[in-house]
């Protein structure tokens, strides 16, 4: 059995039927405030409480502005929608019992950073958000999928799912990454090998010795992204980095309940000769610093190299919205902002590999620069390295936790026409802002742009 068949096959409550899929029991409900307030409307006229409230986690990340909150007049920075939304969260986590990570927790985050941190994550669980990036969590062997708002609704409810089993895709990636290529560059270069369909009603896993190699804030960054693929989720066989990530952590088992757990997971893996519907093989060894030249994550090219031909009609019409041309390589292109930051790159690891780069460095006149933390947690840790100071000499803006520009909808927003380098993880049109140009990059790649002033190659100054 491969990976993904073990864990569906242990949350399966009814089978599926050509008539009706199966029903999935669900270990862990995250939520947030942008795909809850319709479905905690339901269970009200209904009468229903949350199933599962000790299985239910709930924190602010979307919505909330980047910069200090410290009254309902702050939240309105990210417009009086936003803020509601915000209020409405927080009203009812009281009313149906549900733990919220909110302002003064100390542990407020973007959904995919704060689940993982915590401990909350683990090997073998079945994990979901009204949140298509859920796919994160699989770094850790957990089955992990985004749902939408009525399911969310659903899963408050009964604490399972309606769900057709999906196929099962192998992404190997032998060899080893060469220096100055990370897991966002791998990535990316993943998806625009296979497409952004490529993995459409599948699940892919990541195998493979570069895979094994990285640690698990890389491997996060990795899952976060099948979904851009087309995939349904993505996932990594758990091992002894995973086990040495969790140990310890907040929500992680304890003692002999910690024992018999690596022993569980570390059963959590395909067998030998299990046949995947899908494969596909990367040497990692070929890679270089990749970004995006178009309106979506497979249009990707490395650094150096020229932007491909093409002639349909999209391409064209990608290629003009971004004012881009084929033939030239993305090192051309001015830079107007730059961020570092969101559930793809906000973690401790992004952040350093950022502060690296821009250590006893300037950014570029004109350029602006927006370091966001995942978490509140990652923030602490982040100052507590010093790495803030690094940032903010260098001229870059050091924020509070939050999902911030990688989606316009918290105040911080990239200006019609403005060109911004992202490490987040979309790049279509009007994601960043309304008429904003994104190209989807490495924090080091970032980083390196904003010094330079135009897309750079984050090599050239390491």
């Amino acid at each position: 059995m491969t990976l993904f068949q073990k864990v569906w096959d242990d949350h399966v409550v009814v089978a599926e039927t050509p008539q009706i899929p199966a029903i999935l029991y669900i270990d862990l409900h995250i939520v947030h405030e942008v795909t809850t307030p319709q479905a905690f409307s339901v269970l009200r006229e209904l009468g229903l409480p949350v199933r599962r409230p000790d299985l239910t986690l709930a924190t602010l990340d979307h919505s909330t502005p980047t910069t200090p909150v410290s009254s309902f007049e702050d939240l309105l920075v990210a417009g009086e929608s936003a803020a509601n939304q915000v209020r409405q969260m927080e009203q009812n986590c009281v009313e149906f019992g549900v733990e919220l990570l909110g302002y003064g927790s100390g542990q407020r985050g973007i959904v995919h950073v704060i689940g993982p941190e915590l401990g909350a994550t683990q090997p073998g669980k079945t994990i979901v958000c009204g949140d298509s990036h859920s796919s994160t969590h699989g770094a850790f062997g957990a089955l992990a999928f985004g749902i939408g708002t009525t399911e969310v609704g659903h899963v408050l409810a009964t604490q399972s799912l309606l769900q057709r089993k999906p196929k099962t895709f192998e992404v190997n990636i032998a060899g080893k990454l060469p220096a100055g290529v990370t897991a966002k560059d791998l990535v990316l270069a993943v998806i625009g090998k296979i497409g952004v369909n490529g993995g459409t009603g599948h699940v892919i896993e990541y195998r493979g010795e570069a895979i094994r190699a990285m640690n698990m804030e890389s491997r996060m960054t990795i899952c976060n992204m099948s979904i851009e693929a087309g995939a349904r989720a993505g996932m990594i066989a758990p091992d002894e980095t995973t086990f040495e990530y969790l140990k310890g952590r907040p929500r992680a088992p304890k003692g002999a309940a910690w024992d018999a757990a690596v022993k569980r997971w570390s059963q959590l893996r395909t067998d030998d000769g299990a046949i995947f519907d899908k494969s596909v093989t990367l040497d990692a060894g070929e890679l270089q610093p990749m970004v995006t030249f178009g309106t979506n994550p497979g249009m990707v090219v490395a650094i150096n190299d020229p932007i491909p031909q093409g002639n349909d009609v999209s391409f064209r019409k990608a290629l003009d919205y971004m004012q881009v041309e084929s033939g030239k390589p993305m090192t051309c292109n001015a830079v107007d902002i730059v961020f570092v930051g969101s559930c793809t790159n906000g973690r401790i690891s992004d952040i350093e590999e950022a502060a690296r780069i821009l250590e006893g460095r300037k950014i570029a006149a004109g350029v602006r620069m927006l370091v966001v933390p995942g978490s509140e947690l990652v923030k602490k840790e982040a100052e507590k390295r010093g790495l803030d100071k690094i940032i903010t000499a260098a001229g870059a803006e050091w924020r509070e936790a939050g999902c911030s520009m990688c989606i316009a909808m918290n105040g911080d927003i990239v200006k019609p026409g403005q060109l911004s380098v992202s490490t987040s993880n979309r790049n279509f049109e009007g994601r960043q802002g309304i008429g904003a140009r994104t190209v989807l990059a490495s924090p080091a790649t970032a980083a390196a742009s904003a010094i330079a002033g135009f897309v750079a190659d984050p090599r050239k100054y390491s």
